[in-house]
């Protein structure tokens, strides 16, 4: 049921790619210099608000603006705050270390395994270093938490422990037998267990408890500021962000899929400043087919659609790439010939099996079975 859909679901990103028609926009850009607070002059970069999809409409904003004055007419700041995340279940566990630490969900579910074991810890014997590591719920036990708590109080100070305890809610359909993976003991901290560990577990322990930690602490304070600049009626526009108070990012920020750039923040401007631009340039720009699953966005895919348990993600990548459905290319799953050539079978004759609401059925149909409110009989009939 779950090596199917999870194939089919790579097969049809595959045939999304190749069905893409790229159009092509030209960006144009206006370099400035701009004194900081130290009298440094520091380029800010605005871009021209609408984008030119041919060749001659970019030359002509080109030519409008060169040697052209630009006027600030707008200036918007706003606050931003960033609440931490919650701490890892196997699914996130296995999408951050995939985008961190570059590990495939079978290599992070095998070191998981030994740190729950337990490792020869110099002077404590073999210990286990953290909780249950098969788990959708994102519940920590209060003494955890209490842990933590004071471990960030004496660590960081008292303005990163919230005024209240944070409380995560788990998505619909979790099981909340076992708690979040979180560290067994807040007090062996990373730097202390890495001469017993080696360079896999010490990283992804050290993973597992600053995320932890940043989930029991502040969230983080931040200031967006947007510039309008205006050159012969074409609008420019900058986009910064200021830190005010780093809270929970002080030990910890979120992988991404994407490799979109963090923005600088924006030097002190006034309204009605006026600025030459150091230079004008444009940039052709394609736009981008949808991208190709890696194993941490195809985790994310199946756990939103309710398709496997946190047991199933790592051996179900594991399984298809064995059996010769889908290739690793880099960090990307692709299909290949068998696994198109299977998904369509599958799909002509077994299409429920392939159905991807039919899996994520199948799985509360189990969950209504195991709470006694459904007759098991009447579902596998």
């Amino acid at each position: 049921r779950v090596q199917s859909v999870a194939v089919r679901l790579i097969v049809e990103r595959e045939r999304e790619i190749h069905a893409f028609q790229t159009e092509a926009a030209y960006r144009i850009t206006a370099v400035f210099l701009v004194p900081d607070t130290d009298g440094k002059l520091v380029e800010m970069k605005a871009e021209l608000a609408r984008r030119s999809k041919t060749k001659e409409e970019a030359k002509a904003f080109l030519n409008a603006c060169q040697g052209a004055s630009f006027a600030i007419d707008d200036i918007t700041t706003r606050p931003v705050k960033k609440t931490p995340p919650a701490p890892f279940t196997t699914s996130t566990l296995q999408q951050e270390a995939a985008r961190k630490l570059g590990f495939t969900t079978k290599l992070t579910m095998l070191i998981a395994q030994q740190l729950y074991e337990g490792v020869e810890i110099h002077g404590k014997g073999t210990t286990g270093l953290i909780t249950y590591i098969r788990t959708d719920s994102v519940r920590i036990a209060d003494e955890a938490q209490k842990a933590a708590l004071e471990y960030i109080s004496d660590t960081y100070g008292k303005d990163y422990v919230p005024k209240k305890p944070n409380i995560y809610k788990g998505r619909k359909g979790a099981q909340d037998a076992h708690e979040a993976i979180r560290p067994a003991d807040i007090r062996l901290t990373p730097q202390e267990a890495k001469a017993s560990l080696n360079a896999s577990q010490y990283k992804l322990y050290k993973l597992i408890y600053e995320r932890f930690i940043a989930s029991q602490m502040t969230e983080a304070r931040l200031e967006t500021t947007s510039v309008s600049f205006d050159a012969n009626g074409c609008t420019y526009r900058a986009t910064g962000t200021k830190v005010l108070f780093p809270g929970y990012t002080a030990i910890y920020t979120e992988g991404r899929d994407d490799s979109a750039e963090e923005e600088a923040a924006i030097p002190a401007v006034n309204a009605k400043d006026v600025f030459k631009a150091e230079k004008v340039e444009k940039e052709q720009k394609f736009s981008q087919p949808p991208a190709r699953y890696t194993e941490a966005s195809l985790v994310k895919l199946l756990e939103e659609k309710g398709i496997g348990r946190p047991s199933t993600y790592a051996p179900t990548i594991s399984t298809i790439i064995e059996r010769g459905y889908v290739r690793r290319e880099k960090k990307q799953l692709v299909p290949t010939e068998l696994g198109f050539v299977v998904t369509k079978i599958m799909k002509e004759n077994f299409s429920d099996i392939v159905d991807i609401k039919f899996t994520a059925d199948m799985e509360s149909k189990l969950d209504l079975i195991k709470d006694g409110e459904e007759p098991w009989k009447e579902v596998i009939r």
